[in-house]
């Protein structure tokens, strides 16, 4: 097996490793542990796709979810790429304030501009433009918090897919 994991950085971390072993094997390990219900974790296969969740009871808003993607290499051997990331629910909600808070820097830095190209009042506009960056700083660290807090179910979901792989 060869893996290599992307920088730490990252919100969603990514993962991707090499197994001498065909793609229908290695989907077939989470079929039967999903079909016999013999992990506490949440599994859904599609195709060549595996989400991995956490159990309802231990879920939280900042829960990891895993998303590993099996695709056949060169003769017997399969590649896999994983994903790490918020519920969609979450990422999708992040996603819609980020781009609100553009959309709104946009809109409030052409409204500076035009106020005092008008020689009119343009403070309110200008602070809003100023103080979104703020807000975009502070949304990346509370990003940066919540995996923080997802770090050890990061770990579980991580030793369950090795365990899986390697059974």
């Amino acid at each position: 097996m060869n893996e290599q994991k992307s920088s730490d950085i990252y919100l969603r971390p990514r993962f991707r490793m090499e197994f001498e072993e065909s793609h229908q094997n290695l989907i077939a390990k989470f079929k039967d542990i999903s079909k016999n219900k013999t992990s506490k974790f949440g599994i859904v296969i599609s195709d060549g796709h595996v989400i991995i969740d956490i159990p309802a009871e231990e879920n939280h808003f900042w829960s990891p979810q895993l998303n590993i993607e099996i695709e056949q290499f060169e003769g017997n051997k399969s590649i896999v790429k994983g994903l790490f990331g918020p519920k969609p629910q979450v990422w999708t909600m992040f996603m819609f304030i980020h781009f609100a808070m553009a959309v709104a820097f946009i809109g409030f830095s052409i409204a500076a501009y035009v106020q005092w190209t008008l020689k009119s009042q343009y403070g309110f506009s200008l602070s809003i433009v100023i103080l979104l960056p703020i807000l975009w700083v502070v949304m990346y660290f509370l990003g940066q918090i919540g995996k923080k807090t997802g770090d050890k179910q990061m770990d579980e979901l991580y030793k369950f897919m090795m365990k899986t792989l390697k059974s």
